[in-house]
């Protein structure tokens, strides 16, 4: 395993597989992604305008680097629907060489 400070992974929550998509293919068009994975049939349980929600959900595991996650967070913010995104930076402490070199010049 290959040691690493500058590779990230971005979890968003997205209302429907039809958004997650949508962002999904902005987030690689505009290179600030090397891996969108797509988890369907996620329900999320949260505070919202003072009372608990729960929402069928995709949830969005975004594989960015450090460099590129100001973009990645400018972007979803301009694409999604929710007034409120989840956006969480992840930081990944380790990985595979080949993996990690290949995430890197994706999102050069």
């Amino acid at each position: 395993m290959k040691k690493t400070k500058t590779h990230l992974v971005v979890l968003v929550t997205a209302p429907d597989q039809k958004t997650a998509r949508q962002l999904s293919a902005a987030l690689l068009e505009a290179k600030t992604v090397a891996c969108v994975n797509l988890v369907p049939g996620l329900e999320s349980h949260f505070w919202w305008q003072g009372k608990v929600q729960k929402a069928r959900e995709v949830l969005l595991m975004c594989k960015t680097t450090a460099g590129k996650v100001a973009e990645l967070e400018q972007l979803v913010l301009a694409l999604h629907p929710y007034d409120l995104p989840e956006i969480i930076a992840l930081p990944v402490s380790s990985g595979t060489a080949g993996f990690l070199d290949w995430w890197t010049d994706v999102t050069k």
